[in-house]
């Protein structure tokens, strides 16, 4: 077993969980990605980019359409899982990804996807599911947080729908094929969080990977 830091990690959950800020948090941690003299990053992506249309907030690998996006969007999951097992010996931070889609999916078309190709392939380099969750009632302070800077302000106007979508995600997280850690960011305290993260990645042997795994 190498002593190499080499992490990986998919950030799920709705919105106004901190996934975001915890993966930046995560990207400077000293457990996660070791000790740094000048500041640099590791990879990190998301499933939400919205990179199928030419357009702000258009649709992407979890909201494509799937009359006429599926094999773009499985073409496109299939791309990633390449690249992470070309890179197998490196730190990933993924900002959403397939639970996501999962979610997105079966909420808004009722198309329940199967991913276990995807997980086997996620699994063998080492990737966990760290889902960011918090407790209904402080949904509403953490909206009026974030429209101090969002630049599309009605996305928060219905909080029931991130209330629906934290249990689906946590149903299907139930349903995966990858060790996976609820963490719950009510308090607002990504640091701790982070902190978690590493706890649970060290004591679990996720921060390293074996030479010869396949």
């Amino acid at each position: 077993m190498s002593g190499k830091l080499v992490g990986k990690v998919l950030l799920e959950g709705t919105r106004l969980t901190h996934k975001t800020d915890l993966a930046f948090a995560l990207n400077e941690h000293p457990r996660f990605v070791g000790p740094r003299r000048y500041r640099y990053h590791s990879p990190v992506v998301s499933g939400e980019w919205c990179g199928f249309t030419n357009h702000p907030w258009g649709r992407g690998l979890i909201n494509f359409d799937p009359e006429r996006e599926y094999d773009h969007a499985m073409a496109t999951f299939a791309t990633w899982a390449t690249l992470f097992e070309q890179l197998r010996y490196y730190t990933w931070i993924v900002d959403r990804f397939h639970v996501s889609t999962r979610c997105w999916q079966k909420l808004n078309h009722g198309l329940d996807l199967d991913f276990r190709w995807l997980e086997e392939r996620l699994a063998a380099v080492g990737f966990r599911i760290v889902h960011c969750v918090r407790r209904p009632e402080t949904f509403a302070a953490a909206r009026e947080e974030r429209l101090k800077v969002s630049g599309k302000p009605s996305q928060y106007d219905d909080l029931q729908i991130f209330l629906d979508e934290q249990e689906t995600l946590r149903e299907l997280i139930n349903e995966s094929s990858l060790m996976a850690l609820e963490v719950d960011v009510s308090d607002d305290d990504v640091t701790a969080a982070a902190d978690r993260v590493c706890d649970w990645l060290e004591t679990t042997g996720g921060m390293t990977l074996d030479d010869d795994a396949s």
